[in-house]
């Protein structure tokens, strides 16, 4: 049975504030939460005052309820005090918020006007959410040759996840001829990046030999780096390269760690492997 997954997860990503906090009753917990109410304080002054980055950065604290209560329609206000002052994070912050729903109606084409005005000032995370709703059809038509245009807008500045989307895009051949060889280089890219989802997809060309030649032990490794972080389809994927023994000596109590990991995450292959394993009595 084959198992190989080629993997990418849209990432939004939106400025995080960092503020400490601690219920410990230690001197030295209770002097870093002093110094962190101060530190709220002078970022509340100075958001107040008018300072963008502190505008974005306050928001930041209220979305991910740091060093505060979680409160959306808070982050909401300070961003866009910033994004009115033309602060391209704040703009794609926004943007997040509306197509989640937190603290405004989930509004895709609000979220797409934010993220056009990110992306015109070349911000590369906004330019790849721009790139998602394009691809997804979210808020405007679907369009993967928009989608491909962004991405490759993002990419030319190193940005990792759109250089997974683009290797994607040539994969399925939306927008693109389909390219495996593109998508290798694209992919290779991120992964020379640390990115996991492109190291578990490259993985998967070698596995299946898609625009490589097919090579068990590459796989091997390339799912080994991804595994590593965590990646919860890589994981699956090395299970099944231990289960069948190619790259690797067969093992299947090696497979069942394996699965257990990506299992452990939610990955439903990996579970359902688990089951016929346990069922058919093969550990």
């Amino acid at each position: 049975m084959a198992h190989g997954k080629l993997i990418f997860t849209l990432m939004v990503a939106v400025l995080v504030g960092a503020c400490g906090e601690s219920a410990s009753p230690s001197s030295s917990k209770q002097e870093a939460a002093a110094s962190t109410e101060k530190s709220f304080v002078e970022l509340k002054k100075q958001a107040a005052s008018g300072d963008a980055d502190a505008q974005v950065n306050l928001g930041g604290l209220y979305r991910d309820g740091q060093g505060v209560p979680q409160d959306y329609a808070q982050a909401r206000q300070w961003y866009e005090k910033a994004a009115a002052q033309g602060h391209a994070k704040a703009q794609n912050s926004l943007g997040w918020l509306y197509i989640e729903g937190k603290g405004v109606p989930q509004d895709y084409a609000q979220a797409r006007q934010w993220y056009e005005k990110a992306a015109a000032q070349g911000l590369a995370k906004a330019q790849v959410n721009l790139g998602g709703l394009y691809y997804y059809g979210s808020g405007v038509p679907q369009d993967y040759a928009q989608a491909r245009q962004w991405y490759e807008k993002a990419a030319a500045q190193g940005q990792a996840d759109a250089q997974v989307w683009l290797g994607l895009l040539y994969i399925e051949g939306k927008g693109v001829l389909q390219d495996y060889a593109q998508a290798r280089q694209w992919w290779e890219k991120a992964a020379a990046q640390g990115h996991a989802g492109a190291q578990n997809n490259l993985g998967g060309l070698y596995e299946f030999g898609h625009g490589v030649p097919k090579d068990y032990v590459q796989a091997r490794q390339w799912y080994e780096k991804a595994a590593a972080q965590g990646n919860a389809f890589a994981q699956s994927n090395l299970g099944g390269l231990y289960q069948t023994g190619n790259g690797v000596p067969k093992d299947a109590s090696k497979a069942v760690e394996w699965w257990q990991k990506s299992g452990a995450q939610g990955h439903a292959y990996a579970q359902y492997r688990l089951g016929w394993l346990y069922a058919n009595s093969e550990t």
